[in-house]
């Protein structure tokens, strides 16, 4: 599994002005093959950060979203409304069995 965690700082703003897009990418990258989630989320502490949580089947349905269409739109949109800064790491992971 690949496991993709982003921070991106911006402005309240600027999320407002990204809610209907990023409700249409999370809505489009759920239905890609190999999603098993991508959810964007506001800080409650904080709500000048938005998460970003993906979990993809493997690389290549990573890659896949990557290159999809909708991801095309989602960074047209973002790129008229430029976050502060943006962390985003990639980790592979493995399902485990809580801790008892």
């Amino acid at each position: 599994m690949i496991v993709v965690n982003g921070i991106v700082r911006t402005t309240q703003t600027d999320i407002d002005a990204l809610q209907q897009a990023i409700a249409a990418m999370e809505e489009a990258s759920r239905k890609e093959t190999g999603c098993v989630d991508y959810t964007f989320s506001i800080e409650l502490n904080n709500p000048d950060i938005l998460r970003i949580t993906e979990k993809w089947d493997n690389e290549n349905a990573l890659k896949a979203h990557m290159a999809s269409p909708h991801m095309a739109a989602f960074q047209k949109t973002m790129s008229a409304h430029p976050p502060i800064s943006m962390n985003v790491c990639f980790y592979r992971a493995e399902d485990i069995q809580p801790f008892s």
